[in-house]
């Protein structure tokens, strides 16, 4: 008798496919219409579902269709629009940079347009709402193709992150710096930043719409190229698609979907990211969607879902009048973190995202050279910073201060001046030696302290006391800052730990913890009144303002404990910068040696963060320059990089309360703009 094999499992035919498709673009619409009838009837006004239907039958009372045609209708239009845009745009960019966590944010375009409008703004000329959408669009723009073109095409996830979330840091800095300048003239600036589908009336709806299709269209007419794409770049090449020209347009729509999106409602966080990930698991059923051309209006409808579903979220679970001044965008965002720390834990540990240090060899006498320069120029900056400021100083002065026969005024300044330059000094050599550490686990030349989300998890905990305790003094809101920071690096640990604390899930972990933390920080700032607001922006730009000796004394004891521990284990250090391999042949517990580097960074991210407030890219520069000085040994490295972290922070703190006395700029902010050209060029090295 003759045994038949079985016949191995079909894929669905093309027909099945597309009617699959078909039905799933269906039931998209269908949701979207159920969500956006809900959204009508939702306000703080008491206009329910049959006022609604009177009103848009022309059969209402005026007022209520006042209500209805006035706000609600415009409102759910834009939230419609933005949804789409910004899904269309989120799949474009994944398709072209053949990478999962391209979107607007990710690429630093809301960044890019809300640095574009905060400079237009501080120049106090009013805009109308086209100008400001080409102002937001060339913003928006030049950041992406900065992200873009130092990741490249086809890199790693946590490469894209790390760039992306590093410009926006910088940008978000400067930006923030024009706020405190200029609070006139970019008074709600910060609110919009947060993202919002409230409308007055449809004269903004009318006039992006446009700008929209234009975007919708430019890119569903390069479908097939982008299709081609996919393929990679010499695939695409054979089949005659120009893939330079190809990328470089659809970027350029992708820009103008998104500055449609951020002119019309502000920065909506990532839904551009979270709607081509949705649709990726029925791409997988339906072949018909791995088409550009049909998957990428179903992103649409995914993001025109998540835009208004948050929306509808929001105003049922929150009071109505709570609801009207928390933004749309804080609830996607909060939405968008959560789904990137899903997609963080079921990621595969690939290669280093960055090129790591080439093995460098130094003599003694370089370091001891490298050492004692440093050294002197660290103590000609603390003199400088003593000095200098509001009111300019002699070293008599300081002297005559030190043995207590100096005069009021002299006094004065000094007792305020002097903890300040010691926090930016302790604090500097803190985050270089905690960012030493994180670069040598994760083994990745472009990480700090900062990824881990242990700053982002200090700032919520700080901001929740400024804003809900505004009479808190600084050792509450240090304790609130180290509360945080404990409870974000739990998290991220707790999130890592499977497989071993593995480069990317922790990088793309703490990222994820990090927007969460972001997004609800912004949620505390809009919710209380102003002045806890300027206060909590003040704090987060990074001031050394208001310290004392014994605001800094935590910090002295933990980098002292810290710099002891990295010396005496700085074998194990090296060791574990090195690979996966070559520790374990050795005998070392890779996992527990992460572990317990990691958390010796964290409690140094903490206190540096109490003590002086949120200051980045200390930990990426110092660490990354002192091995290009001194080599890869930690022994060496450890002093040189604490060296320069001080060197760096305190000129910074410096800079912001002399450049434009009596005014100050924050030390977060001045390392913000120091750091960020220094990041780009690590990025073009390392490439």
């Amino acid at each position: 008798m003759a045994v038949t094999a079985s016949a191995p499992p079909t894929r669905p035919s093309a027909a099945t496919s597309r009617t699959g498709a078909a039905a799933v673009t269906a039931a998209l619409v269908l949701l979207v219409t159920v969500l956006a009838i809900v959204d009508l009837t939702q306000g703080t006004a008491a206009v329910g579902a049959p006022e609604v239907w009177k009103a848009l039958t022309g059969r209402a009372d005026p007022a209520d269709a006042s209500v209805v045609i006035a706000s609600r209708l415009p409102r759910m239009t834009a939230g419609l629009l933005v949804g789409i845009a910004l899904g269309m745009a989120g799949a474009a960019l994944q398709a072209v940079s053949r990478n999962v966590l391209a979107s607007p944010d990710t690429l630093a375009v809301n960044a890019g347009s809300y640095l574009a409008l905060g400079l237009a703004a501080a120049t106090g000329v009013s805009l109308p709402l086209i100008a400001s959408s080409g102002v937001a669009f060339a913003g928006g723009l030049a950041a992406a193709a900065v992200v873009l073109g130092l990741s490249g095409p086809g890199t790693g996830t946590v490469r894209l992150v790390l760039a992306g979330s590093a410009l926006t840091l910088g940008l978000t800095a400067v930006t923030e710096g024009l706020l405190l300048l200029f609070p006139r003239q970019t008074e709600g600036l910060y609110q919009w930043n947060q993202g919002s589908i409230a409308q007055n009336g449809f004269e903004g709806v009318l006039q992006m719409a446009p700008v929209g299709v234009a975007g919708l269209v430019g890119l569903l007419l390069l479908a097939r190229r982008v299709d081609a794409m996919a393929l990679g770049d010499d695939a695409a090449r054979g089949l005659g698609v120009r893939v330079r020209a190809t990328r470089v347009t659809v970027v350029v729509f992708t820009a103008l979907l998104s500055t449609a999106a951020v002119t019309l409602a502000g920065p909506i966080g990532f839904v551009g990211l979270c709607a081509p990930a949705l649709v990726r698991p029925l791409a997988r059923r339906f072949r018909a969607l791995t088409r550009t051309r049909a998957g990428m209006p179903v992103a649409g409808l995914v993001g025109a879902a998540l835009v208004l579903g948050s929306d509808v979220l929001l105003r049922a679970v929150v009071p109505a009048d709570v609801a009207v001044a928390v933004p749309t965008g804080v609830v996607t965002s909060l939405v968008g973190a959560v789904f990137l720390i899903v997609m963080a834990t079921r990621v595969r540990d690939g290669a280093a995202a960055a090129a790591p240090d080439r093995l460098r060899i130094r003599s003694r006498t370089v370091f001891l050279t490298t050492t004692a320069v440093l050294a002197a120029v660290l103590v000609g900056v603390t003199i400088a910073a003593v000095l200098l400021g509001d009111s300019k100083l002699l070293l008599g002065d300081v002297a005559n201060w030190a043995q207590g026969r100096a005069g009021r005024t002299v006094s004065f300044v000094l007792d305020t001046r002097v903890p300040r330059v010691v926090a930016a000094l302790l604090a500097g050599a803190a985050l270089a030696l905690a960012g030493t550490l994180v670069q040598a686990v994760t083994r990745n030349p472009l990480a700090e302290p900062g990824v881990l989300g242990v700053s982002g998890g200090a700032a919520l905990g700080a901001v929740l006391l400024v804003t809900t305790v505004p009479l808190a003094g600084s050792w509450s809101v240090a304790g609130g800052a180290f509360a945080g920071a404990v409870v974000s690096s739990v998290l991220v640990f707790g999130l890592a730990a499977r497989g071993g604390f593995q480069q990317n899930r922790l990088v793309l972990v703490g990222f994820g913890v990090a927007t969460g933390a972001s997004a609800l920080i912004s949620l505390l700032i809009i919710l209380t009144d102003p002045f806890n607001a300027t206060k909590a922006l003040t704090w987060l730009s990074g001031s050394t303002y208001g310290r004392t000796l014994p605001d800094a004394a935590p910090l002295a004891a933990v980098l002292a404990v810290g710099a002891a521990v990295a010396v005496l284990r700085r074998t194990e250090l090296d060791l574990v910068s090195l690979d996966e391999d070559t520790p374990r042949l050795l005998g070392l517990d890779v996992a527990r040696g992460r572990l317990g580097f990691l958390v010796l960074g964290v409690l140094l991210s903490a206190t540096a963060v109490a003590a002086a407030g949120t200051i980045g890219f200390v930990g990426l520069v110092a660490p990354h320059a002192a091995r290009a000085l001194v080599g890869r040994q930690h022994v060496r490295v450890v002093p040189v990089a604490m060296l320069l972290g001080a060197v760096l922070v305190c000129t910074a703190d410096l800079v912001g309360r002399t450049v434009i006395a009596p005014a100050q700029l924050g030390a977060g902010l001045m390392t913000a703009v120091i750091g960020t050209p220094y990041f780009l060029y690590l990025l073009v090295r390392s490439r």
